[in-house]
């Protein structure tokens, strides 16, 4: 599977038009549905490969995509998600600055 390919597991026979917000590959159960017990089971059948990682960032991004900005009627929410995630990053990266200037009751 090369940059630019469809998954493996994808077959438009039996899936259709592709979609890339759709994971194509076995179905396990939800993570919210996980118990505490079987949590290491879950994560051992996760794929744990770089590829894995950019495809399922790349799944989040168009599932995000379309629900937010590819609408016909798209409101301001993905203005505003990408206000205040600018705003974390931008938070987290000065954290080690910031954490200085906490005002301590007691010296």
């Amino acid at each position: 599977m090369g940059f630019g390919d469809y998954p493996p597991e994808y077959d438009a026979k039996h899936h259709g038009p592709y979609n890339p917000a759709r994971y194509y590959g076995k179905r396990d159960i939800p993570f919210s549905n996980v118990k505490l017990g079987e949590l290491a089971a879950w994560l051992s059948r996760r794929e744990k490969s770089p590829h894995a990682l950019v495809a399922m960032v790349s799944r989040a991004w168009w599932r995000w995509n379309h629900k937010y900005v590819m609408p016909r009627r798209a409101g301001i929410a993905p203005l505003f998600h990408l206000i205040g995630g600018s705003c974390l990053f931008c938070y987290i990266i000065n954290y080690g600055s910031i954490k200085h200037h906490r005002n301590y009751k007691y010296h």
